[in-house]
């Protein structure tokens, strides 16, 4: 089971005594800050909950899986998110 966005914007709502309308326009804000955040290179930490840094990838070999032949793969980005010690302790239980 997974919370989705309208979900996630109603839980907030009704935790925070916000409406609905003022959720949603905090979480993507939230999403704003984040993508603009990681496009620059900047990493994202809410302490004890998560941690969300741009990280390098080198260009490397490949293989297409439908055929087998060797592709190359250029050198990019990706996304590392760490568990802050809140969604550790949530998941452990």
């Amino acid at each position: 089971m997974s919370v989705n966005r309208t979900e996630l914007v109603a839980a907030i709502a009704e935790r925070s005594g916000l409406s609905k309308k003022d959720a949603e326009a905090a979480l993507s804000a939230f999403q704003d800050v984040l993508v603009e955040s990681l496009g620059k290179g900047e990493a994202v930490k809410v302490t004890g909950l998560l941690a969300v840094e741009r990280v390098e990838r080198a260009a490397r070999t490949g293989r297409n899986p439908r055929t087998g032949e060797e592709i190359e793969i250029p050198a990019g980005y990706g996304v590392k998110i760490s568990a802050g010690s809140a969604l550790k302790n949530a998941v452990g239980k």
